[in-house]
């Protein structure tokens, strides 16, 4: 009995400096309040937003956008711009390849939701895509009126033009496929871009692809993802980072932020010292949901630095 006494002693020892250990290593309560600011990533630029509530992969979002209250088109330049201007670090952006060998940058699949034309964007030419009205379809009365309609003519640029406009900004793009063939596609369209001011992020295998042929390229899918975040998950509390974590790019969802190792000063602190951005997106990460209101703004932890996800920078930037 005695000598079970002691091993018991000796392992509930064992376990306290254990849990102490964890707690000192994985607190930020002993970090050093950095002056550093978070930066803001502008979701599309910016944007006509709308209700989140009930939309599916099917629904058309441009006939259910709030009044406008701003004359901007999400992923076209004026709204890049404007997105700059009112404080974003960096604009994410979508793209679809075109039959001539262009990337358009056009959120959806197909034409019919936002544009006056028809059919899947990349069945396409770009110089057929510059003569539709990308503002068509939006509407915020059910279809009585169109405030846009008429006044997207020509604003769909390629990814050339965007990189060409804005040479020493950042971007954030994103692959709308699982094809691997477009990321080698897209890869070798960036050969000559700042791969410093750019970060890709997609399907897993034209990620996957575009790695392979540009290594210092900082990418992100749900691969690269779960490679880098579960043996975190598993070891992270001792300080140490996986291989797979490094130069990289995560979207941590705020609903699971908390259960992160270290989060949030020494989480982002940890991926920034091995060259990898930590971006926070709102809610459970579904429906690119943003920090877009100041009472948004409040639920973020004080003294965080990384990255915020926003699809209303004219709201937040200040």
């Amino acid at each position: 009995m005695k000598r079970l006494k002691k091993y018991l002693k000796r392992f509930f020892i064992f376990l306290f400096i254990l849990v102490l250990f964890m707690y000192i290593n994985n607190t930020s309560f002993f970090t050093k309040n950095s002056d550093q600011e978070p930066w803001l990533l502008a979701h599309r630029g910016l944007g006509q937003t709308f209700p989140m509530e009930g939309i599916t992969g099917e629904t058309c979002t441009a006939e259910r956008i709030y009044e406008p209250e701003h004359p901007y088109l999400e992923n076209t330049i004026p709204a890049m711009k404007a997105a700059f201007e009112a404080g974003a670090d960096v604009v994410e952006l979508d793209v679809q390849p075109t039959t001539d060998g262009e990337f358009a940058v056009f959120h959806d699949w197909t034409l019919e939701c936002r544009t006056d034309g028809d059919g899947v964007v990349r069945e396409y030419s770009m110089d057929e895509l510059k003569q539709l009205d990308i503002g068509y379809g939006y509407t915020a009365d059910h279809g009585k009126t169109y405030p846009f309609r008429g006044k997207g003519t020509g604003l769909m640029p390629t990814l050339d033009e965007v990189l060409t406009t804005f040479p020493e900004k950042s971007f954030l793009i994103h692959i709308k496929s699982n094809d691997p063939n477009e990321g080698k596609k897209l890869a070798d369209y960036l050969s000559k871009a700042r791969l410093e001011t750019l970060s890709v992020y997609g399907g897993d295998e034209p990620i996957a692809a575009l790695k392979e042929a540009q290594p210092d390229m900082r990418v992100m899918s749900l691969d690269t993802m779960k490679s880098c975040l579960f043996p975190y998950l598993a070891v992270g509390w001792t300080g140490y980072i996986p291989s797979a974590c490094e130069n990289t790019q995560l979207h941590i969802p705020e609903k699971y932020a908390p259960y992160l190792w270290g989060y949030h000063s020494k989480f982002v602190g940890r991926m920034e010292s091995v060259g990898t951005r930590v971006i926070l997106v709102a809610g459970d990460g579904g429906w690119s949901e943003g920090f877009d209101t100041k009472q948004d703004l409040e639920r973020i932890p004080e003294n965080y630095r990384g990255g915020i996800w926003t699809n209303r920078i004219d709201r937040i930037g200040e």
